[in-house]
Parts: structure tokens; C-alpha cells; sequence
């Protein structure tokens, strides 16, 4: 079986997925892109569009599995990025980046180690959110001088 090469895992990985009203749409393109991957998309949901969802719902279950150990791995995607990355960063050793371009998801992996992906549904579009996704997969951890200061993230 080939191997990730963002982060040394089989591609049978889970990784959580989910998103609010406003990230609806982009959500079931990653979970179809994540699967087309050979991934192990789990979707959180929403099931279907409801202008009512709150990111809170959805965002919680996503980095909950994250912080728990349950997988490495979450996506998730609101209108700005913003209320999921407020909500996931709650959860000890999550580290949740919005990400509006492969460079920024880029350097997220890399000076980072960023385990939750938060892309902003009304400000990329479809085609850059999968350009996004792919770098993030992509992505190893550099380490060195950035694992004394990711560590002290959770101290």
C-alpha cells in the first residue's frame, strides 16, 4: 500500500470531517476527495444543508477524535474558518490552522504540525480548497527548533 507522504501514515487513515451551514458544500468534496485518496473519510456531518447548523456541533466531535488520539487527523470548514478553529483549538493538543491557500496549509504542517485543517468555505473555491487539502496531506512536521515551541503550545 503506498504511503502519505504528509505524515508517514497508510492511506487507509481516518481523518474526521466536518462543517457547518456555510461549509456544506466544500465539506462533501473533501470527504469525495479524501475517499478518491484512498482515505478513510469519517463525516461528522451535517447529513444534509440546514441553514440553521451551528459550527459548534460539528466542530467538537471533529476535534474531540483529534484530541482523544482516536485519529491523527480533522478537517473542517465554516464560512470564515474561524468559528471551527475557535472551537477546535478549545481541545488539548489540537492545533487547528485556517488555511486560505496551499502555502499557508503549507507552513501550518511544516512550522506547525497543525492536526486539524479549517478551510474557509466563502473565500476559496472548490478547485483552491482541494489544492489546500493536498498540500496539507502533503505536509510533513520540519521538528527541530519547531518542536520546542509547538511543545509549549500544551505546557
Amino acid at each position: 500500500m503506498r504511503r502519505s507522504p504528509g505524515y508517514g501514515a497508510t492511506l487507509s487513515e481516518q481523518i474526521y470531517v466536518g462543517a457547518d451551514h456555510a461549509g456544506f458544500r466544500l465539506k462533501q468534496k473533501l470527504v469525495d476527495e479524501l475517499a478518491r485518496l484512498g482515505y478513510e473519510p469519517v463525516d461528522v456531518g451535517p447529513k444534509a444543508l440546514d441553514p440553521a447548523d451551528d459550527f459548534p456541533d460539528y466542530g467538537r466531535p471533529v476535534a474531540a477524535a483529534v484530541s482523544e488520539g482516536k485519529v491523527r487527523r480533522g478537517i473542517l470548514t465554516c464560512g470564515t474558518g474561524l468559528g471551527m478553529a475557535f472551537v477546535a483549538n478549545r481541545f488539548p493538543h489540537v492545533r487547528a490552522a485556517v488555511a486560505w491557500s496551499p502555502e499557508i496549509a503549507e507552513l501550518a504542517r511544516r512550522h506547525n504540525d497543525a492536526n486539524v485543517l479549517v478551510l474557509p468555505a466563502r473565500f476559496v473555491s472548490e478547485e483552491e480548497g482541494m489544492e489546500i487539502l493536498h498540500k496539507w496531506l502533503d505536509t510533513t512536521f520540519e521538528g527541530g527548533r519547531h518542536e520546542r515551541r509547538v511543545a509549549k503550545i500544551d505546557s
